[in-house]
């Protein structure tokens, strides 16, 4: 059996054209980078609002909205009622090329602007440079009881004992930590997590949280519930 590869971030993908959609989450899979294709606004805040990613690329030419209006939903938000990171960066990828264009893109909050066509090499190494300023960037823990999640360092802790987890672990914790007492569905998870659309048979799930408990606590299991029937929460409300 492979080993289960360890992305290097987590990026959010939104365009309606699937060419372009198909073409660049081919590139950045390949190119280690844990991908989840939004082809409209609603699944790109969705995405945003669950799975924590670390960037999204963004079209500003939308079915259900525009572009903006994602980028300005995110760079307003609160960070906590709304569950936005509203420091998450934004690359925008557009046909739109004019001087007007740029400037508003760039005063909504967009970390950076590409044209299309543009270069993959190029647009990948202005993904790879804004992901190393965020890595210098000092987001605060969070604890939950005995539970400290940190994840500006991607350290978790329960007590004093350090907890190893792969990305998708991590990436499930932080969802089911970011309102510990809700019971998550199993499709949210999946559509969050890993990019499922819809109903699935998948076991992938149910392994990465059986791990996940024994991981925090091999004794009891505490913090992870499964809610039969239903999908997870982190805590007993």
């Amino acid at each position: 059996m492979l080993p289960e590869r360890e992305d290097i971030a987590n990026l959010v993908v939104c365009d309606d054209d699937e060419v372009t959609l198909d073409m660049l989450c081919d590139h950045l899979s390949a190119d280690r980078f844990g991908v989840m294709p939004a082809p409209s606004a609603s699944d790109a805040l969705r995405l945003c609002r669950y799975n924590h990613p670390d960037l999204l690329l963004l079209d500003l030419s939308l079915p259900d909205a525009s572009g903006l209006d994602v980028l300005r939903e995110i760079r307003e938000a609160d960070g906590i009622g709304s569950r936005f990171d509203p420091r998450l960066p934004v690359i925008i990828l557009t046909g739109r090329s004019s001087d007007h264009d740029r400037v508003r893109g760039l005063d909504s909050g967009a970390d950076d602007y590409v044209v299309k066509p543009f270069r993959y090499g190029e647009l990948r190494a202005r993904i790879n440079a804004i992901l190393r300023r965020r890595a210098h960037a000092n987001e605060g823990p969070s604890r939950i009881g005995e539970l400290t999640i940190d994840p500006g360092r991607r350290r978790v802790m329960v007590g004093d004992r350090f907890i190893s987890l792969s990305n998708k672990e991590f990436a499930l914790l932080r969802i089911l930590a970011s309102d510990p007492t809700r019971v998550f569905t199993k499709e949210d998870l999946l559509a969050a997590v890993w990019a499922y659309r819809g109903p699935s048979k998948t076991r992938t799930l149910d392994s990465h949280a059986s791990r996940l408990r024994r991981k925090l606590d091999p004794d009891t299991g505490r913090f992870v519930i499964n809610c039969w029937g239903i999908g997870y929460r982190l805590i007993e409300g």
